[in-house]
C-alpha cells in the first residue's frame, strides 16, 4: 500500500508535471514575476470557468476576505455575522478591519452556518453575512441571500473550501460557490482542491464599480503608477503561482469528482454504523466538492480514535477542536452559551480523515476498517 497523506500533493504533481514544468519554465525565461502574462491568463481562465464577471487574483486567501470587506465601504462597529464553526481566518479579518464580529451557530449535518441563527443575531447594525462553504459543501445561498436582501445586507462568501462546488436554488438555476453573494473570496493555499504551490487567493463579483475599486485596493490603491486613489494595501499573487494554477484549473472538475468518489466510498464502507455520521450533501453532488471528509463519532473517545490512528500511520485531523467564540481573541460576553449548542458538540466529535485526488481503494479500506476495529472494541 502507499504511504498515506492527508493530502498528496507529489502524486497530483507527478500527473501533471511537464504541463506545469512547462508553464513555470515560461514565467522564468519572461522573467514576468508580478503581475505578469500567467496572472491575467489565470484571471481571464477562472472567469470563465465560474462565470463570474470579475477575478481579482491576489496574495493568499486571508487577504481576499479582507480585501472583499474592504471593497464594501464597512465602517468600525458594523456587525458581520458569521458562523462560530470555521477557521479563524474568517473571523480574523473582521477585528482587523475594526468591524464587529457577531458568531453564530451551524446546522448540526452540514456544518454549515444556520439560516435561522442569522436571522436571530440581526440587529439594526448589522450590515453583512459571511456564509462559509465549510468542508467543499454550499451554504444554504437561497434562503441566505433572501435574508440579506429582507434586511438589506450584503453578502460575502468565504468559498476557501469549495471552489467547483455548485448550488442548486429551488427553480433548478445552478450557480459555481463564490459567484452567488455581493462579492466572494477563495484560497489557492497548496492543500485546496485548486491549490498553487505557495500562496494565492482570488475575489469574485459580479459588480462592475466595485470590482474596479477592489483592483486598485489589491495594488496600493493605485490605477495609475504613483497615484492612490484609495486605501489599499500589497496583495498580488505572483506569476509563478499563477502558471501552476492555470496547469491545474483544467482538471479542477476531475478533481473534485476523485473526492466525491472517494467519500462515497468512505460513507459506503461506515453506512449503517450506530455511531459514525457520515457527511451529508443536501442538495445535488455537485454541491459538495469534499476539501475535507468529516465524520461525526458518537459514544466513543474521538481523541483516543486519533491516536489510534495516527499510531497506524493514518493522517487524520480535527477541524475545529475550539469554537471561536472560546477563543481568546474573540471571545465576548456577548454570547451566550446556549446559542452554540451545534457547534460546542461538534468539536467534541468531528475527525476529518485523508482526502485528496490519489486516494485509491486499498488506502481507503484499510482506514475505513481500522476505525471501525476501533469502535468494536
Amino acid at each position: 500500500m502507499k504511504k498515506l497523506q492527508m493530502v498528496d500533493l507529489k502524486g497530483q504533481y507527478d500527473k501533471i508535471k511537464q504541463t506545469v514544468d512547462a508553464s513555470i519554465q515560461e514565467v522564468l525565461d519572461t522573467t514576468t514575476y508580478i503581475n505578469g502574462p500567467e496572472v491575467h491568463k489565470f484571471q481571464k481562465n477562472l472567469e470563465e470557468y465560474l462565470g463570474v464577471k470579475h477575478v481579482i487574483p491576489c496574495a493568499n486567501g486571508t487577504d481576499a476576505l479582507q480585501i472583499a470587506m474592504m471593497g464594501l465601504g464597512l465602517e468600525p462597529g458594523d456587525e458581520v455575522i458569521t458562523a462560530d464553526f470555521t477557521f479563524a481566518a474568517t473571523v480574523e479579518v473582521i477585528a482587523l478591519l475594526q468591524l464587529t464580529p457577531v458568531l453564530v451557530d451551524v446546522e448540526p449535518d452540514s456544518f454549515n452556518i444556520s439560516v435561522e441563527a442569522i436571522r436571530n443575531a440581526i440587529t439594526p447594525k448589522t450590515k453583512a453575512i459571511v456564509p462559509v462553504h465549510l468542508f467543499g459543501q454550499t451554504a444554504d445561498m437561497e434562503a441566505i441571500m433572501a435574508l440579506a436582501e429582507e434586511h438589506d445586507l450584503y453578502v460575502i462568501e468565504d468559498n476557501a473550501q469549495a471552489i467547483g462546488a455548485e448550488y442548486t436554488f429551488a427553480d433548478g438555476t445552478k450557480k459555481k460557490a463564490g459567484t452567488i453573494g455581493h462579492v466572494a473570496s477563495t484560497s489557492f493555499f497548496p492543500s485546496k482542491n485548486l491549490g498553487c504551490y505557495g500562496d494565492g487567493g482570488a475575489i469574485f463579483t459580479n459588480d462592475d464599480e466595485l470590482a474596479h475599486k477592489l483592483r486598485g485596493i489589491v495594488n496600493h490603491g493605485m490605477y495609475e503608477r504613483y497615484h492612490h486613489d484609495v486605501v489599499g494595501v500589497n496583495s498580488r499573487l505572483d506569476s509563478v503561482q499563477a502558471a501552476v494554477l492555470n496547469a491545474k484549473l483544467p482538471h479542477l472538475d476531475d478533481y473534485n469528482k476523485a473526492r466525491r468518489a472517494a467519500a462515497e466510498k468512505y460513507s459506503k464502507a461506515f453506512a449503517g454504523h450506530a455511531d459514525i455520521i457520515t457527511p451529508v450533501i443536501k442538495g445535488d453532488d455537485e454541491s459538495h466538492v469534499f476539501h475535507q471528509y468529516t465524520l461525526r463519532i458518537l459514544n466513543a473517545d474521538r481523541n483516543a480514535l486519533m491516536k489510534h490512528l495516527l499510531d497506524k500511520s493514518i493522517p487524520c485531523a480535527i477541524y475545529y477542536p475550539i469554537p471561536l467564540h472560546s477563543q481568546k481573541a474573540y471571545a465576548s460576553g456577548r454570547y451566550n452559551e446556549d446559542d452554540f449548542t451545534v457547534t460546542n458538540q461538534l468539536v467534541k466529535e468531528v475527525i476529518s480523515l485523508p482526502m485528496h485526488t490519489e486516494l485509491d481503494d486499498e488506502q481507503i479500506a484499510f482506514i475505513t476498517q481500522t476505525i471501525l476495529d476501533f469502535l468494536s472494541i
